[in-house]
Order: C-alpha cells, then sequence, then structure tokens
C-alpha cells in the first residue's frame, strides 16, 4: 500500500457552525415593518422641516452627542441676539459631558453659519452654538460613531502609521534573526493567514472608496451605525460583511496557527500578521484616498496568492510520520520514502 495519502481537512466544523451561528443571528435583527394599505401621513409644516433637515444633516432634535474636545462654548442667549452683536453670556462645557439636541434653528442673516444648534446637558445647562463650531467637538453617543471619530483623526493616524512601521520593522527583524515563520515568506501549511490579510487589504480599500465616492453615506452611517448588514444601504453592507469577515477568518487563523506550530512560535507568527495586516489596513486606506490603492491592490492580492500556491500549499502527507510534504519522496521529518 502506498504511503502517500491526500491531505484532508475535517478539522472546521467549528468554522462552519460559526458562520452559521453569525448569520442566524444577522436574521434574528432583521425586522420587516408592518405593511398598512390605504393609511396616509400627513405632517406638519414643523414636522416637515425637521425631517428635511435630518436627511441634510442626519441628526435632529432629541439627538444625543458627548464632548469630544477638552471645552464647548455655549452663548445662553439666542441667535438673533449674536447676529445683531448684542451682549452675550457664554458657558463651557468639557469633555466626556453628554449632550442633547433642544432645539434646531435657522438664521439666513447669519454670515458665518445659518444653522445654530441648542444643546442641553442638563435643565439648567443648556446653551447655543453654531453647527460648525459644534459638531468638530462632539461626537454621537455610540460607541462605533467614537470608534469612527478616534482613528479618522489626522493626529492619531499620523502616530499610528509611524508606530506600525517601527512595530513592524522590528517584528520583522525578529523573525528573520530567529528564522520564524512569518505570512507571505515562510509561511503555515494554512490559507486562513493570506486570506485574512487579503480581507483586511480589501476591506481597508472599500473604505475609502466609500469616502472618496459617496461620502453622504458614510456620513449617514457614522451618526446612525449599526453592525447588522441587513439595516443599512448595499454598499454599507458588503463593508460590514468584509468586517464579519475580518472576524471570523481571525479566529480560524488563530486555531490552526495553535495547531500547526508550537506555541512561542505560534504567538510570535500570529504577531507578525497582525502587523502585515496593521499595515495594510493604513497602506490601502490612505493610497486609496488618492487612488493609487487600487493598483497596490490588484498587485499585493497577485503577490499574496503566488506566494501561497507557489510555496506554503502542501498536497500530500507522510504515510510514516503524517507530517506535511509539497511533493512525492522523502519526507524531510522522519525521511521515510513516500511514492
Amino acid at each position: 500500500m502506498s504511503m502517500l495519502n491526500k491531505k484532508i481537512n475535517n478539522n472546521n466544523f467549528w468554522l462552519v457552525s460559526l458562520l452559521v451561528t453569525v448569520l442566524l443571528l444577522f436574521s434574528s435583527c432583521y425586522h420587516h415593518k408592518p405593511v398598512t394599505h390605504g393609511a396616509m401621513v400627513i405632517y406638519s409644516a414643523k414636522q416637515k422641516d425637521s425631517l428635511s433637515f435630518e436627511s441634510n444633516h442626519y441628526y435632529t432634535k432629541n439627538y444625543n452627542f458627548i464632548v469630544k474636545s477638552d471645552s464647548l462654548a455655549l452663548i445662553r442667549q439666542q441667535p438673533e441676539e449674536v447676529s445683531a452683536y448684542l451682549p452675550t453670556d457664554t458657558i463651557y462645557l468639557h469633555k466626556h459631558d453628554h449632550l442633547v439636541v433642544a432645539d434646531i434653528r435657522i438664521i439666513p442673516t447669519d454670515s458665518i453659519d445659518s444653522v445654530w444648534v441648542q444643546v442641553a446637558r442638563d435643565q439648567s445647562t443648556f446653551g447655543w452654538q453654531r453647527e460648525s463650531i459644534l459638531l468638530p467637538k462632539v461626537v454621537p453617543d455610540d460607541p462605533i460613531s467614537q470608534f469612527i471619530s478616534t482613528f479618522s483623526d489626522a493626529h492619531l493616524l499620523i502616530f499610528l502609521v509611524v508606530l506600525a512601521l517601527i512595530s513592524f520593522s522590528y517584528m520583522i527583524r525578529t523573525i528573520m534573526r530567529k528564522n520564524a515563520k512569518i505570512v507571505h515568506f515562510r509561511d503555515i501549511d494554512s490559507f486562513y493567514p493570506t486570506l485574512l490579510a487579503i480581507i483586511v487589504a480589501c476591506s481597508a480599500t472599500f473604505y475609502a472608496s466609500i469616502q472618496n465616492f459617496v461620502p453622504d453615506v458614510w456620513r449617514h452611517f457614522y451618526f446612525h451605525p449599526t453592525l447588522n448588514p441587513y439595516s443599512v444601504a448595499p454598499l454599507l453592507s458588503i463593508f460590514l460583511v468584509s468586517v464579519w469577515a475580518i472576524l471570523i477568518v481571525a479566529i480560524a487563523a488563530v486555531d490552526d496557527t495553535l495547531h500547526k506550530l508550537p506555541f512561542s512560535e505560534a504567538v510570535l507568527y500570529l504577531g507578525g500578521l497582525a502587523g502585515v495586516c496593521a499595515v495594510n489596513y493604513i497602506l490601502f486606506s490612505i493610497t486609496t484616498l488618492y487612488y493609487i490603492g487600487y493598483i497596490f491592490l490588484v498587485a499585493y492580492v497577485f503577490f499574496a496568492l503566488y506566494r501561497f500556491i507557489s510555496t506554503n500549499r502542501t498536497t500530500y502527507i507522510c504515510g510514516n510520520c503524517g507530517a506535511s510534504m509539497r511533493h512525492k519522496g522523502h519526507c524531510p521529518v522522519c525521511g521515510a520514502e513516500n511514492s
């Protein structure tokens, strides 16, 4: 009997189960609105103005914000008094204060900003501010919006770029000196790490593309975030699916790595994989804003797939010790002949 056996991957039942569970959770969050026949909703002029404002500015009365700057100045007097250069009093709110939109007023005579927003911290602390001054200093009261705001900050992005490059360079130097495994170069016999790096690159490119071509879609998502791909526009749905795919494939990559490498080597390999994914996110999200990211993405996907197929994919296992083999012949582990 030949000592050569085709490699069979039978350890992914849990991954399929996890994927099915996530899909069921998505389905359970999807709610069909009841269909009504012959019903006509009549809005007042004030309600129409509110709906029109929300469709263009993505927030309205009773919307909740959190102060993200060190301080936020509010004017106690009415906006008309400010426009008329009358004396005014100012109060200051501080970082992490929770606010609610109490009123919105359009002042056509204001040469700086015609939109004024009244926000309140509590019943005794409230005031007005121009929208153009207010919005840069607050963030929607939602963890997803706060995450987006944090990682959209230019100073933080520059810091992350420098930190990622330094960390990645140090990690690569350590891996090379120890002759350890690393994705794309001395990879393990698993497609999950390569797939994860590709998905991260594609997601970053798609994220930047939304900001480039349909910024209003992303702005609406910023003010009304969700992780349910069924409840958003098709473009955002694709992006959210890619985010969930990153999570699922990352779990599979960690599990497969821990099965194929000793723990210490697996930790080093996963650290290098995290560094590659971080560099991919930063590189493709920035370069796509200048339209050259698409060329980089095509080249990167081709490179990643070529490296895996040509150097890492194994077709056989040794019939004596079970080690992975790319070709027939002597086993590199036990030296047994496989024909």
